[in-house]
């Protein structure tokens, strides 16, 4: 740690953060470069780490052997570690949240505390100075030391005091606005149980990473589930007579209608977790018989934001997206179903792309993800604002990158097409099973073969499947058979590596813990556009996908199961060949 201080005190660099000098001297980072994500980080308000990652020039598993290296520092596994079982009161949790550290442990007059930044003495001196004991540094990744920090620094109490203060994006005008209304709906809404009872659905949806939050109104029942690594989960039964009076609360911090109870809304709010993260939420109304049912999502900007090597893409298949997206022109599509991550991955490469010398215009139904530097539209069809014509005015905005939440008639991709074909990089989303079958279900709504093969470039399919607890996963006894008929050949089973089953634990949900991307990612070459030309089938660019090194969707999964990242069942499950 001596000589890289040294190394610091005589390299002629501007004032760079310690983290950014510790790179450059490590050569994962050059001066130029450093710089440029300095000035974007003072430009956006964020910290030099965050823009780092961010931007995926440097990878949190990168960052983190890198910053053990440099600084002689262990590294640790921060998914091993259970939140619950943290120290608690040895260090502010203000300090915590501040510099996104983790006190894992007190060692006689010493804390053995997880960092990104050992090069923070900002954050040292801190410490020292709080509690008056001294600070050993271990090394953990950016992203699960973010996600850890917000869990286990803030305790219940607190938080809930925070969300119960100003934390929700509450418009008093409207609550002015609909304090005429025939029924109760004041006093429903400033309800405290009720309040109090959403917050903590709230915070715990969050700290279980939760993607969705359903409540559920039935005849003697009302029921909360979340929804965790793609299943749903049931959390509360609450009384069925707070029902009404907790769809008046979600909807008047959604800046909904509360006197419309028969037709569905949709709306958003925020919450801020910690001093510098908020969460946006996307709200949903649906009239039932026994009233209405709501459902929110959790739209992490954050998550975007992590790098395309936290999406769980091969080497190859990495290799062949970041080629693709560098090109000035063409079409980029990422097709799977409802809740695959398409979305994500989507925004991993606007956010890769997104450069002061861009211009990225996007049109969804809504934005999910706010991306400062991105022009993002929502399309209101009952006002006239479709895919269609957003897309139009875009062409009249100068742009350099579009992005089209989805192509669902003939008349958008269309106008995709042709700005793909006239200078512009358009991604945009497909539900489709597969990459080849994109394809043809361009041909099948009416494109031009010659048009599909002179725009698109990649399409990417994708699925996720939750990934196997670390903690508590055992090798699975799988007969031979079943292998086979999965889709592995004799050549792979040679005994060189062990599929493994979940388990569960007090660390997981059921043997899961989190999900992974499986991917399937065909560049389109001159041999498949000439099957495109000819009006070739789907299977025909299958074949030939596959002679190209290309694995389909079931393949993918099956080598995530030899790397022993998640079960065979649930490959099996989500592929569905």
């Amino acid at each position: 740690m001596a000589a890289v201080e040294s190394a610091f005190r005589e390299s002629p660099t501007i004032a760079l953060p310690g983290l950014g000098r510790a790179l450059i001297l490590a050569g994962k980072l050059g001066q130029k470069s450093a710089e440029d994500i300095y000035r974007k980080a003072s430009t956006s308000r964020t910290s030099f780490i965050a823009e780092l990652t961010g931007s995926g020039v440097v990878s949190p598993s990168d960052l983190a052997h890198t910053m053990s290296s440099a600084f002689a520092a262990p590294l640790v596994d921060l998914d091993a570690i259970d939140a619950n079982r943290l120290p608690k009161g040895l260090l502010d949790t203000k300090i915590c949240s501040a510099y996104r550290i983790v006190v894992l442990s007190k060692r006689n007059n010493r804390l053995i505390v997880a960092t990104a930044d050992p090069s923070d003495q900002d954050a040292a001196e801190k410490i020292k100075f709080a509690t008056q004991l001294g600070v050993d540094w271990v090394i953990a990744e950016y992203d699960k030391l973010l996600k850890l920090v917000e869990i286990a620094s803030t305790s219940a109490a607190e938080a809930m005091d925070f969300l119960i203060g100003s934390d929700f994006d509450f418009d008093e005008s409207l609550a002015e606005a609909i304090s005429d209304s025939a029924d109760n709906s004041v006093a429903e809404v400033e309800d405290a149980p009720v309040v109090k009872f959403l917050h903590k659905m709230l915070l715990d949806a969050f700290s279980m990473r939760a993607s969705d939050l359903h409540f559920e109104p039935y005849e003697h029942t009302y029921r909360v589930r979340f929804r965790i690594d793609g299943e749903l989960r049931e959390i509360a039964s609450p009384p069925v007579a707070i029902k009404d009076k907790l769809a008046s609360r979600i909807k008047v911090i959604s800046k909904m209608d509360i006197s419309e109870k028969r037709v569905p809304q949709d709306g958003r709010m925020k919450l801020k977790i910690g001093p510098d993260r908020v969460i946006d939420f996307r709200v949903s109304t649906l009239p039932t018989l026994f009233g209405e049912k709501i459902v929110i999502r959790i739209l992490d900007p954050g998550t975007a934001r992590l790098g395309i090597d936290s999406l769980g893409y091969e080497t190859e298949e990495k290799e062949r997206l970041m080629k693709a997206i560098k090109r000035p022109y063409g079409m980029i599509l990422v097709t799977g179903p409802t809740g695959s991550g398409k979305t994500i991955s989507l925004y991993t490469c606007l956010n890769m792309l997104n450069k002061p010398g861009v211009n990225i215009a996007t049109a969804e139904d809504p934005s999910e993800i706010n991306l400062p530097g991105v022009n993002q539209v929502n399309v209101n069809e009952r006002a006239g604002l479709t895919f269609a014509t957003a897309l139009r005015s875009f062409m009249r905005q100068d742009p350099d990158i579009i992005m089209v939440g989805e192509i669902r008639d003939l008349e958008t991709a269309d106008i995709s097409i042709k700005a793909a074909q006239t200078g512009h990089l358009v991604l945009s989303t497909l539900h489709t099973n597969d990459a080849p079958t994109t394809l043809t279900r361009l041909r099948n709504m009416g494109i031009a073969p010659f048009n599909i093969a002179s725009s698109v470039i990649l399409i990417t399919a994708q699925r996720l499947a939750r990934r196997l607890c670390t903690v508590c996963k055992a090798p699975a006894d799988v007969p031979t058979k079943a292998l086979l008929d999965a889709g592995y050949s004799a050549a792979d089973l040679d005994g060189s590596w062990v599929s493994y089953r979940p388990v569960g634990c007090s660390a997981c949900n059921n043997g899961y813990k989190g999900r992974l991307g499986i991917y399937q990612v065909m560049p389109i070459t001159e041999d498949i556009q000439r099957i495109i030309l000819r009006d070739g089938s789907s299977l025909d660019i299958a074949d030939q996908a596959r002679i190209e090194g290309v694995r389909s969707l079931r393949e993918s999964g099956l080598h995530k199961v030899k790397l022993g990242l998640t079960s065979l069942e649930e490959v099996l499950a989500v592929t569905n060949e």
